[in-house]
């Protein structure tokens, strides 16, 4: 577990946030200049707050009204940066065993070939930076991170760099370390998609500060995080494989809020996946519709209703304990004459694989 309390100032910018994050994959997700990144550096020790304290498993880090503050090299925190940072004269064998030089032996936890698996490197190992793609540096350099058996793994916008066909080679293997690795993961991004697929967690920050923070699917529904959000506000849903339907090319996916019939996403019976339903492809309707070509509806209760956004309003739907959102004109809400705990069906226009 990760607990951070920092009050800083840099200049005439002033950083004040609060959060805790447990393993999993905890998003900093913000705007540039919010604050993400001098925060991950406090965390890693790049950076000495004014005050704050910061622990990692029970272990201070910084401390101020106490005095202490761990040098970096003592913090056993991974730090993957937005470029791989490779050394160009070693191979990549000996970049990743780089990594396991700080570490002592008896705290050495991550085995060189299990790191190996997990990132798919294998046939890399005998090659040097230059030859490797945008994405495979990246996959080395997060290798070389977990080889150094870390309490902590910092990701300061690690896929910034890359084009989006390395994006989607790196994405799953991200995927996999949050899955896989059992350690906290502090994951800094301003792109929505990223955050989407990728945390468990969210801290959202605006102006030094957190807006909100907590689970991924909650903080991403908040009407009031609208405005970081806006163009790609919507639900996460947790779901998984329930058939596969080859006739139509159709998979039906079971949430808790409901079940949903999407485009075969070509997997297994009972395999779990993250999808993304969009507010802008949600409509509302007072009674379940019949004879329309939408195939998925959800139903639930008004929860909540947003301030306008030009000629369009966002509603937050409670549908069984998750939230789903709709996006709808200001003319449909008074038309319906739609209230805060009314019963409304969701009419789903399209849902998106948002990862696994």
């Amino acid at each position: 577990m990760l607990d951070v309390a920092i009050n800083h100032h840099q200049g005439d910018f002033h950083l004040q946030a609060s959060f805790t994050a447990v393993a999993g994959l905890t998003a900093l997700f913000g705007r540039s200049g919010s604050g993400k990144t001098t925060l991950v550096n406090v965390i890693a020790g790049l950076v000495k707050p004014q005050q704050g304290r910061v622990t990692v498993d029970g272990q201070t880090l910084i401390d101020t009204a106490a005095h202490r503050f761990v040098p970096p090299h003592r913090r056993r925190v991974g730090y993957v940066f937005q470029e791989g940072r490779l050394f160009p004269h070693l191979t990549v064998r000996q970049n990743l065993r780089y990594g396991r030089w700080f570490t002592p032996a008896p705290e050495r936890r991550a085995r060189f070939d299990d790191v190996v698996a997990l990132l798919g490197i294998g046939g890399l190992l005998d090659r040097h930076p230059a030859s490797l793609s945008g994405g495979e540096k990246q996959r080395v350099a997060i290798g070389r991170a977990l080889l150094a058996s870390p309490r902590i793994l910092l990701m300061d916008e690690p896929l910034a760099a890359l084009d989006d066909a390395r994006k989607a080679e790196i994405l799953p293997y991200i995927e996999r370390l949050r899955d896989e690795a059992g350690i906290p993961i502090v994951y800094v991004s301003h792109a929505v998609a990223e955050v989407v697929r990728l945390a468990t967690t969210v801290v959202m920050m605006e102006g030094g500060r957190v807006a909100a923070a907590g689970p991924a699917a909650e903080v991403m529904a908040r009407l009031d995080g609208l405005p970081l959000t806006r163009a790609e506000a919507g639900a996460l849903l947790d779901a998984q494989v329930r058939e596969a339907d080859d006739g139509y090319g159709l998979s039906l996916i079971a949430t808790p809020a409901g079940d949903l019939r999407v485009p075969n996403v070509g997997l297994q019976v009972g395999a779990r996946l993250r999808v993304q339903i969009l507010a802008r492809d949600v409509m509302i309707a007072r009674t379940p519709p019949e004879g329309v070509s939408a195939l998925n509806m959800l139903q639930g209760r008004i929860a909540e209703i947003g301030e306008p956004l030009g000629a369009s309003v966002v509603l937050r739907l409670d549908c069984f304990g998750l939230p789903v959102l709709a996006q709808i004109t200001r003319r449909s809400l008074e038309t319906l004459n739609l209230q805060v705990g009314e019963a409304v069906t969701a009419v789903i226009k399209s849902v998106t694989f948002a990862g696994r």
